[in-house]
């Protein structure tokens, strides 16, 4: 795992991908793929970015593991670390093994004696030769926990390829453990019928993760630290992802950050080769990316995080069972069981996917408090699972007072019996309702209020019941412009969270189209066109409240539309998305900066920015401009009508 931290520039460059936050749960466009993709933008941008199997998987694992685990001390950035003077990981490695120019890297990897005398070697035994190591143990695992797709850090910034590689010398056939590890979990993933997903990080190999290293000597080390020159290590790049595709036909590829410092031919160039050779196997794939390619054709995973609202297009999460460290260390810590599903629970209804890393032992096994967190997550899934698997975000993805998500690096946090989620089925006729705790006696379920939601056509509400497939009937409730509220039984079972489940008669109806004034919580003034303008660009205001003003109808469409004067629309100025942002009215015309989302908690969020509808500095007098802000729950940000 490229950890951005460490790499300021490569994190602001990957920031500038998610600009782009949109609410609405839209599936991508079914459209025939080319039957031959040629490397240009133009012909890769036609590759189904998340096909329905991804879509529908919502959850997967992987492992940091490899030889770079086998001091297990620090993080997994110890071939790194280790050769900066004075860090942790320098001091320990002098204490422990010696100096690194007398004692470097690639003894983990030979194999050598350490200052004690005892024999240092990533060399992982099978079971049944007498190790610790079973790959039908780990898919055992991944299976029981919930995952729908699964695999290792196929090579980490390292350079050491965990595959039976030609192109590169220092691999887990060649050296090590001996063994084919790709190859021996391609296996046993795909005979839990789960797809089969690899990471590579290499690209950090040659561009800077080994900076302190001093020159080698000889090719092969020069290979292993990244010093072969930059075309010869972009060729290596290359080569080793097309070795990968070719020898063991992954359906998913993870790559870390920084790929916009690979060229872009040769990045065009890997992305043809696999999508054709995708054609030729007859298999949907998918590409992850954080920087260096483009949601046209590829999903945008965010690192440990997710975006604060529902995001489209389709997306991803990397997130592990530790902070700080991926691979296993001593005292390693973790976080809980409900931090963990409730992450999970609160991407899915963002319209994400979360990939997990477990961080094993190097001599193969998986530390029992990894199992326990895998555990209880499939305990969760195997009773809340159709809540989650094969569903699409709704049009809220929830309510309540924990805050989740907002951008790369925000930690798993557990929610409260106040906090909501929503997940819909793809036919739009079930709206599940996932509470983050056991609410008491009754639900109440703010995004479902009069005016708000139509449920003339609901027929049923049921509790999930403690086993799969079985449901408590919840036939009290009652919906006003609070909320529907839903009488429920005393608390039948202990559990990370619980999910109602609403079915109706056919699709679900469309909010109503409301028309009236929204007045302004804070100022307790009107949003108001200026001047009573009907002009491009007039400035959107608060303004007194005037029964039957105009400029103050507004009108909320099923399409998210806040529309004045019939036929214009509350626009983001310039399609701006930054804080500061001028509210204007401008002709409707379907953009994403003409749509709004109506929060739970009374906020207006534009579709675009993610941003909140503000009252600019907290103002009250007349004229206050409308500008767009960071959402922060003030009242200058909350509107009701009138």
């Amino acid at each position: 795992m490229s950890r951005l931290r460490n790499r300021a520039a490569l994190a602001g460059t990957a920031l500038l991908a998610v600009a782009l936050l949109t609410v609405s749960p839209v599936t991508e466009p079914a459209e025939a793929a080319p039957a031959v993709y040629e490397p240009t933008w133009a012909s890769v941008d036609q590759h189904p970015a998340s096909p329905e199997w991804f879509q529908d998987a919502k959850f997967g694992i992987y492992w940091h593991w490899g030889a770079f685990a086998t001091p297990e001390y620090g993080t997994e950035w110890y071939p790194r670390t280790m050769y900066l003077n004075g860090s942790n990981e320098n001091n320990h490695h002098k204490s422990v093994y010696g100096d690194p120019s007398a004692w470097p890297y690639h003894n983990f990897i030979d194999g050598a004696r350490d200052r004690a005398g005892n024999w240092v070697q990533f060399a992982p035994k099978l079971k049944s030769q007498g190790g610790a190591f079973d790959p039908g143990e780990w898919a055992q695992l991944v299976a029981d926990s919930g995952a729908r797709f699964a695999g290792p850090v196929a090579e980490h910034h390292d350079g050491f390829s965990m595959w039976d590689s030609q192109v590169n010398e220092w691999n887990s056939v060649d050296k090590g453990p001996k063994l084919d590890l790709v190859r021996l979990f391609a296996d046993a993933i795909r005979a839990k019928n789960l797809k089969f997903l690899v990471t590579l990080h290499h690209l950090y190999n040659f561009t800077g993760y080994y900076d302190q290293v001093p020159s080698q000597p000889t090719t092969t080390l020069k290979k292993l630290y990244g010093q072969l020159g930059s075309a010869a290590e972009q060729q290596l790049w290359y080569d080793k992802l097309k070795e990968v595709i070719d020898k063991y036909q992954p359906d998913m590829i993870w790559q870390d950050g920084g790929l916009y410092l690979v060229e872009e031919s040769k990045r065009l160039n890997f992305l043809a080769y696999y999508y054709n050779q995708a054609n030729a196997w007859g298999k949907e794939v998918v590409v992850a990316y954080k920087d260096g390619f483009n949601t046209n054709g590829e999903v945008f995973d965010y690192e440990r995080g997710g975006p604060a609202d529902i995001r489209n297009p389709y997306w991803l999460t990397d997130d592990a069972v530790s902070n700080p460290s991926w691979s296993y260390t001593n005292g390693i810590s973790y976080y809980s069981s409900a931090a963990l599903v409730h992450a999970l629970i609160d991407r899915v209804s963002k319209n994400g996917n979360m990939l997990l890393n477990i961080s094993p032992r190097a001599e193969g096994s998986i530390p029992q408090t990894q199992k326990d967190l895998l555990n209880a997550i499939g305990t969760y899934l195997r009773r809340n699972g159709e809540s989650i698997y094969s569903t699409r975000a709704w049009t809220t993805y929830g309510e309540g007072p924990t805050k989740m998500g907002g951008g790369s690096f925000v930690e798993p946090r557990a929610g409260t019996a106040q906090d909501i989620r929503y997940t819909r089925s793809k036919d739009n006729t079930v709206l599940y309702a996932t509470v983050l705790g056991w609410p008491g006696s009754t639900l109440n379920l703010a995004s479902l209020a009069g005016g708000r939601m139509d449920l003339s056509n609901l027929s049923r509400a049921e509790l999930i019941g403690n086993t799969a497939g079985t449901y408590i009937n919840l036939p009290t409730r009652t919906q006003d412009a609070t909320g529907l509220h839903i009488g429920l039984p005393s608390q039948p079972y202990s559990a990370l969270a619980y999910v109602v489940k609403l079915t109706f008669n056919g699709p679900m109806k469309p909010p109503a189209v409301t028309s009236g004034p929204w007045r302004n919580v804070n100022a307790g003034k009107c949003l108001d066109v200026a001047n009573v303008s009907q002009a491009n660009g007039a400035q959107v205001q608060l303004w007194d409240c005037i029964a039957g003003q105009v400029n103050q109808q507004w009108t909320l469409t099923p399409a998210q539309e806040l529309r004045v004067y019939g036929n214009k629309c509350l626009d983001a100025s310039n399609q701006g998305t930054a804080n500061g942002t001028q509210v204007v009215i401008w002709d409707c015309n379907g953009g994403a900066n003409q749509k709004w989302t109506l929060n739970a908690d009374g906020s207006i969020t534009g579709v675009q920015s993610g941003r909140c509808l503000d009252a600019n500095a907290a103002g009250t007098a007349n004229g206050t401009r409308a500008i767009l802000w960071t959402c922060h729950g003030g009242n200058n940000q909350k509107w009701t009508r009138t």
